[in-house]
């Protein structure tokens, strides 16, 4: 499907649909390799199987393989986004928890990490919500890098604009139906109306430049990253199908054993009415008597039977294995997550932690590059939502709280935990004091209300009490 090669607009000024000619020539241009990655996901996409060792009627097969799916989500799987956290004051005063729970803000945030390690890089984009049409008051939500193209600014350190597309137009032509420019402190939509022409809106706000981009691997020269989905991985995963499309031909032909009849004759192999047996009844059928020649006086008068052992698919098994323990090195998985053969899981928890050491690494460096982002939307949706764009610079110490991305029994985590209560007692007052304990962060919040409630209780029936004596002592 073509793609319209640029989106002329009417109503925008020059720098405008400037902005938007660059970033709508960066989405296109990156479009095909991103629906690439989009299809090795969404195992949509099928391997090549042009090689003159397979046979045709096996190149049809749709067979697909879930090795980069598996590679992206047990990345995501240890990078879990538990809760928010303001060191210089109480985050629910500020309206934090309606934020959270009218936005779905932890699934949304799952979801955004997802498309980062697919594409290189989602983006966070915080707007004003249309309460008459029932939304929250601040919306927060992700796009992928199939629906925007941001530009960064290196000497500023954020995202210059951002074109988000709204709608698409699935006819001959793949063109958008409706889009979204992001500037600082203005936000310009522009949609197609019935006779295909666009309705321009430009709305001014003081809250900045409302998106962040969630960026996975990023470095000089490249900063909105790489995608978890590397050439390397898309190579080996496409000749992970052609090995197993040539062990499914090597079952249905070598895994019969190989019968060579000498002597006999050709009527043997065909059916009553002279046509020729199909080559499976000839594979599967069982031969019980072969006639005698007495007409021959040579050795073979008397038809004899061959035999030689079905062939092993055990070269294909070999290979498949090579292959997934170098996809495992390229995506820094351990070798019992794509395990063939010859694998055994680590007995021991330093043996586990060992195996999944490059694994817990990357987990901890995309945490590190999210967390930034991540913070200054919620602080910035915050502010939206209470109309006040000061706000977003009092939240700046908002911090994000992530689960570790080392498994730990909790027998460990609270070994660990005591030792630590130990050497600090005062922490044990504390919700970190809780945490080093390893308690959930439902767990916390219970515990933390329940301890409040009994305290409550207790200061009543001192008040109780204290009324009491003082009424009988005046009497």
């Amino acid at each position: 499907m073509t793609t319209v090669d640029r989106l002329t607009i009417d109503g925008l000024s020059e720098d405008e649909q400037g902005w938007v000619d660059l970033l709508w020539r960066v989405l296109r241009d990156r479009r095909p390799s991103n629906l690439l990655r989009t299809g090795y996901y969404d195992f949509d996409h099928l391997a090549k199987t042009s090689s003159m060792l397979i046979a045709p009627q096996y190149q049809q097969v749709r067979a697909v393989l879930g090795w980069n799916t598996k590679a992206i989500d047990m990345l995501s799987r240890r990078t879990n986004l538990e809760d928010f956290y303001w060191a210089d004051g109480d985050l629910d005063s500020l309206g934090y928890r309606e934020l959270v729970e009218s936005n779905n803000l932890f699934a949304e945030f799952k979801g955004g990490q997802v498309s980062s390690l697919i594409h290189g890089v989602s983006f966070v984009v915080n707007t004003t919500g249309d309460e008459g049409a029932g939304e929250p008051a601040s919306l927060i939500h992700v796009k992928d890098a199939l629906n925007a193209a941001g530009w960064w600014n290196p000497r500023r350190r954020r995202v210059e604009a951002l074109l988000s597309v709204t709608g698409w137009d699935e006819g001959t032509e793949n063109r958008p139906t409706g889009l979204v420019l992001y500037l600082d402190g203005l936000t310009i939509t522009a949609d197609r109306d019935g006779s295909s022409r666009w309705q321009v809106d430009h709305r001014e706000h003081g809250f900045g430049m409302p998106a962040e981009p969630l960026v996975y691997r990023p470095r000089t020269g490249r900063e909105f990253g790489s995608s978890r989905i590397t050439p390397p991985q898309m190579d080996l995963q496409d000749r992970a199908v052609r090995a197993i499309l040539r062990m499914e031909g090597h079952m249905d032909i070598y895994s019969v054993p190989q019968m060579w009849l000498l002597g006999g004759d050709e009527g043997l192999f065909k059916n009553a009415d002279g046509t020729q047996k199909a080559a499976w009844q000839i594979a599967l059928g069982r031969m019980f008597g072969v006639p005698d020649d007495p007409d021959r006086d040579d050795n073979l008068a008397r038809a004899e039977v061959k035999q030689f052992p079905a062939q092993s698919p055990a070269p294909h098994m070999e290979q498949l294995s090579v292959l997934a323990k170098l996809f495992a090195r390229e995506a820094y998985l351990p070798d019992a997550a794509l395990a063939i053969t010859d694998m055994a899981n680590p007995t021991s928890a330093d043996a586990y932690v060992a195996a999944n050491d490059d694994l817990i690494a990357e987990a901890e460096g995309a945490t590190d590059d999210w967390s930034l982002p991540m913070r200054r939307a919620v602080a910035r949706g915050l502010a939206i939502q209470a109309r006040d764009p000061g706000l977003f610079e009092r939240v700046q110490s908002l911090g994000a709280l992530w689960r570790s991305p080392v498994h730990v029994s909790r027998a460990a985590a609270a070994d660990a935990g005591s030792k630590i209560l130990d050497k600090a007692p005062w922490l044990a007052e504390t919700e970190v004091g809780l945490e080093v304990l390893g308690l959930s962060r439902s767990q916390i919040e219970r515990a933390t209300a329940e301890r409040r409630r009994v305290q409550a209780r207790q200061s009543l029936s001192a008040l109780l009490g204290s009324g009491v004596t003082a009424d009988a002592g005046d009497e």
